[in-house]
């Protein structure tokens, strides 16, 4: 697969993950305790024998760009790399990225190795396990000049997702984004293992590279799924590749709350468990995690934590979490701790009254998600008391009555929220 480039869009704002993408873009946000999202398009392209990847990144991009160094180190003896490219200004083009589109567009003299044949476009927020080699022989056995990955979903799912249009032989004809009740997409409804269903772009693109060079000098379009891929059905010949297996979008701050905690599941249906797919991740030598006379139920607890005495359900702690005793715990994602405090710092914060990293004693949270380096005192509820839809504060926010305690917030005691 040496002649095929993987490109992972990693610049948006992530406005949908706001505040978790506050201080960081949102491929960097952690997923499931210990990795974070950019290491799932990563993962998939490596797995599948893809080894060229560039991550194209612009806005709150440090935490990613130490991530990707710090990780990704591949064979010196392989011609391999997984490689942050940041947006640039250029004497032919000083503005900055204004959609998927476009970040590529000003990226495409980098592009221009003559071994490079084919470009595979792919999202930074999603979830899923995919041999993308199926895509491409796929695209190959069509002699496709573009191909869309889609997944089936339900006629209830449609309107969250572009809508392929496809003719019996797979070519896509038509594409409504999101549609509405106004929009009359029954006859794009297809059959699939006997059900009825409706095929939703994935946002993961393969191109051949001088189509795909072609269609950005030719117009100025700057987004994939709104404007660039349905301009080219009538100028390229463009397939759609059916994709069955499980596939999320976890770019909304309820679907990524719901799938951190589905993870918890006995037989979750994205098996990250699986020894011949690994997720791979920044190998942080942690030590093992320490538990005393806890109860903990259906959940997962990552590396380095250090719990007391405290009762965990339904819920997901991150590297580094610590929970004192008395605490209970219930559905809700933690992301954990960039460090440990030193015990002279902990006794300090003690005489100063002030709380340390984690989560204090005898607290009951439920229903939130804690980012890092949270520091929560003794005695908190965090329980989303007057049942708010949405609210912001300077560290507590809720979003669909989801609860958000920020990164480095700090709550102090007795505090109810």
């Amino acid at each position: 697969m040496s002649d095929t480039l993987c490109v992972i869009l990693g610049g948006g704002r992530g406005t949908r993950l706001f505040p978790l993408t506050k201080e960081r873009c949102k491929p960097a946000v952690p997923l499931a305790g210990k990795y974070r999202l950019i290491d799932i398009p990563i993962s998939n392209c490596l797995n599948s024998g893809l080894d060229m990847i560039y991550v194209l990144t612009q806005f709150n991009s440090e935490s990613l760009n130490k991530h990707i160094a710090r990780t990704y180190k591949l064979d010196r003896f392989s011609k391999g790399f997984v490689e942050i490219m940041a947006a640039e200004q250029s004497l032919e083009n000083t503005d900055w990225s204004q959609g998927t589109a476009d970040a590529v567009r000003h990226c495409l003299k980098h592009f221009l190795n003559p071994v490079i044949k084919r470009i595979l476009v792919l999202s930074g927020d999603q979830l899923y396990k995919f041999n993308l080699q199926d895509l491409i022989n796929f695209h190959n056995s069509r002699k496709s000049q573009i191909t869309i990955a889609c997944n089936p979903v339900s006629s209830d799912k449609a309107s969250e997702f572009g809508i392929m249009g496809v003719s019996k032989e797979g070519r896509i004809m038509n594409f409504v984004e999101k549609p509405g009740q106004k929009d009359d997409v029954k006859d794009m409804m297809v059959n699939i293992d006997n059900r009825n269903c409706f095929l939703a772009s994935m946002g993961i693109y393969l191109f051949e590279k001088e189509a795909l060079i072609d269609i950005l000098k030719k117009n100025r379009k700057v987004d994939f799924g709104k404007e660039i891929i349905p301009d080219s059905f009538k100028t390229k010949l463009t397939y759609a590749f059916i994709y069955k297996g499980y596939w999320r979008d976890i770019g909304t701050m309820k679907s990524f709350y719901e799938e951190n905690l589905l993870l918890t599941d006995r037989v979750p249906e994205l098996d990250i468990f699986d020894e011949h797919w690994p997720i791979f991740t920044r190998q942080r030598d942690l030590p093992p995690s320490k538990i005393e006379s806890s109860n903990i139920e259906r959940s997962m607890v990552s590396d380095g934590c250090i719990i007391d005495k405290a009762e965990i359900k339904h819920s997901v702690l991150g590297i580094r979490s610590r929970i004192k005793e008395g605490s209970k715990i219930e559905d809700t994602v933690i992301l954990g701790c960039d460090y440990y405090e030193s015990i002279d710092t902990i006794k300090r914060n003690e005489q100063n009254r002030l709380p340390s990293m984690g989560i204090g004693k005898n607290c009951f949270i439920k229903g939130a998600i804690i980012d890092k380096n949270a520091r929560i005192g003794d005695n908190v509820k965090i329980i989303n008391r007057d049942n708010l839809k949405n609210y912001d504060s300077d560290n507590i926010y809720i979003r669909d009555g989801i609860i958000i305690v920020a990164k480095n917030a700090l709550i102090a005691d007795n505090t109810e929220i």
